[in-house]
């Protein structure tokens, strides 16, 4: 299969899709022409844009059997970290934007998050469980550097005592480790790191604004020193590419002080099938064919199969081999034992947030 790019080289810079496809919602197909007036050398790169929203609540409910949370929040939409491989790629057409580069270049903050959440907790008939944070996209993204959403809800999370579970590949989560020691001392918090390949230049092709493996890994040992326990996420692992590495990347989280792990399989729901080949045809072209066979092996012969209970795990000898070597590296690592519940029953709406005092 041959793909034509949208956007020039000198464009894409620290970019990981090679275009800009029209979302699934579309009727129509908006392709960008060269004209002739301009070189490629002319093209200037694609800049990040930032919008804000307010929406009108922030904690998302979902009924997914095989997911270990009912609720989420999301503080961006978007992520700028541009993994090529992002589920959450095809949650963007709900916007009107494109699941490739608009993905990583047009980004939505949501600032009120904060105190929405505040609300929403104080609320008389919430009863709470964990919230997980992180699930879609990243909120340690570069962009919270300046917007400081996260910090904002963690700071919320902790005055309500309410637990929470994080994933994330950014480092910048080592900023808020003065909430985060806090919160772990009373068992409300669990981390974790997605460490995907050692491979330095892998990453850098495939997570382009992503701290390097090595650094993601220190922030694992930051992170334990101070008291939080955190799961190292092999995941996505990618066959034909990074799958090699199962045992490696567990033995790094665990040299590292995570005391659990996890591993799901290369999953390409929707539009990120096609932009995940385009990238494979253009940075791997010797091993794309046999990536994307192993892929539909796990998968009944199709890009992706959405099926509740294996689309986490894939199917077929494959994906059975990858879960042997999981649990055999994990028993061999120590890395085997669930991580502990989260604790809810330290709950407490502060008196301010409910807006009406104790008259003593």
């Amino acid at each position: 299969m041959e793909f034509k790019e949208t956007f020039p080289a000198a464009q894409r810079r620290g970019r990981a899709a090679g275009s800009n496809r029209t979302n699934r919602f579309e009727k129509y197909q908006t392709v960008a022409v060269d004209d002739g007036w301009e070189g490629e050398g002319d093209a200037a790169p694609l800049r990040t844009e930032v919008s804000t929203e307010e929406p009108r609540s922030i904690i998302t409910y979902n009924r997914s059997p095989d997911l270990g949370f009912d609720r989420s929040v999301n503080p961006y939409r978007g992520c700028e970290h541009g993994c090529i491989y992002c589920f959450a790629r095809p949650s963007h057409a709900y916007l009107g934007l494109s699941p490739g580069l608009d993905f990583e270049t047009r980004l939505i903050a949501r600032p009120m998050a904060p105190q929405l959440l505040r609300r929403a907790l104080a609320a008389r008939r919430y009863v709470p469980k964990v919230i997980a944070i992180g699930t879609n996209t990243d909120p340690y993204q570069p962009l919270e550097m300046e917007y400081q959403i996260m910090r904002g809800l963690l700071q919320v999370l902790s005055e309500f005592r309410h637990p929470v579970a994080i994933v994330t590949k950014g480092c910048l989560i080592e900023r808020d480790l003065d909430v985060l020691t806090d919160m772990a001392e009373l068992g409300l918090v669990r981390v974790g790191i997605s460490v995907t390949t050692l491979q330095a230049g892998v990453a850098r092709k495939a997570e382009p604004r992503v701290p390097s493996p090595a650094r993601r890994l220190q922030t694992i040992e930051r992170l334990a020193r101070a008291g939080v326990e955190v799961r190292l996420m092999a995941s996505p692992l990618i066959p034909g590419l990074t799958d090699h590495e199962l045992e490696a990347l567990l033995k790094a989280g665990r040299d590292a002080g995570a005391v659990s792990a996890s591993v799901i399989p290369l999953r390409l729901p929707r539009e990120v099938a096609p932009l995940f080949q385009e990238w494979l045809a253009a940075h791997f072209p010797d091993r794309a064919k046999r990536v994307m066979a192993r892929v539909r092996e796990m998968h009944g012969g199709k890009d992706y199969d959405p099926e509740f209970g294996t689309r986490m795990t894939g199917t077929g000898e494959y994906a059975r081999m990858i879960q042997q070597r999981y649990r055999k590296a994990c028993a061999r690592y120590g890395l085997q034992r669930a991580m502990p519940p989260l604790r809810c029953d330290l709950f407490q709406v502060p008196e301010a947030a409910g807006g009406q005092l104790s008259l003593f």
